[in-house]
């Protein structure tokens, strides 16, 4: 406002800045921060091309306790800010889950059992595997069998055994496990006539009930005692059952 005044009607610069209720002396002001401006801006560039991975604060704390500038922090990130040198974080992707499906309550004894897989180690610290085998509908044990290794041959073998006493089951549910995915139980399963229900990855609680039973074996037996051999624990799984 007072240079066209000053320019226009030939006024005096103190008649001007009375006029315009404003100081000579800030009339005559010019900023010196423009080339230190430029200065920090130029050293911001430097580090961020040469540490990638380097944010504001790294590079502030750089500036100030390595290169020893003692510049105002507000004022580098606000250079920082409109180099649009901020670090860009890719956002996490959220994960879809399916909607886990209720579990069903048989009405009948055989209509739907339930089997999975324990582990636990001897004293010498080897690891064996229990199949815990359940009927849905009275949550009864129908079998556990303990061995080092217990492939689908086993399970298959475990399971006709029980339905020699017990009868056939319309369905058994079980996790996503090999021994449960792979050809030999789904064969079985078809010329036995039985239906495999597998539960969705990563829903244990659709698998509740066999759940449920696995904390018993495991707090009333299993880990109370430290057994020598696999033949001490069949032998104490035979007499618990």
């Amino acid at each position: 406002m007072a240079q066209p005044l000053i320019q226009a009607k030939r006024a005096s610069l103190r008649l001007v800045c009375a006029a315009l209720g404003i100081s000579p002396s800030g009339y005559r002001y010019r900023s010196k921060r423009s080339t230190e401006n430029a200065e920090i801006a130029d050293w911001l560039l430097r580090l961020t091309a040469t540490h990638r991975t380097w944010g504001f604060g790294l590079c502030f704390l750089y500036l100030r306790n390595v290169k020893g500038f003692r510049w105002n922090h507000k004022r580098v990130y606000r250079i920082y800010r409109d180099l649009a040198l901020n670090l860009r974080i890719k956002p996490k992707k959220r994960l879809v889950r399916e909607t886990p499906q209720p579990l069903t309550v048989p009405d009948h004894v055989n209509a739907v059992w339930s089997m999975d897989f324990m582990h636990d180690q001897l004293a010498d610290g080897r690891a064996f595997r229990l199949l815990n085998v359940i009927d849905d509908f009275n949550r009864e044990g129908l079998g556990i069998e303990v061995d080092f290794s217990l492939p689908a041959v086993r399970v298959t073998r475990t399971l006709d055994r029980i339905i020699e006493w017990r009868g056939k089951p319309d369905a058994i549910r079980c996790d996503n496990g090999p021994e449960y995915i792979s050809e030999t139980l789904k064969t079985w399963a078809e010329q036995q006539g039985i239906q495999i229900n597998y539960i969705q990855p990563g829903k244990p609680q659709q698998n509740a009930y066999v759940e449920r039973y696995n904390r018993t074996v495991r707090y009333e037996w299993l880990a109370q005692y430290l057994f020598e051999s696999i033949g001490q624990v069949q032998d104490f799984a035979a007499h618990w059952f």
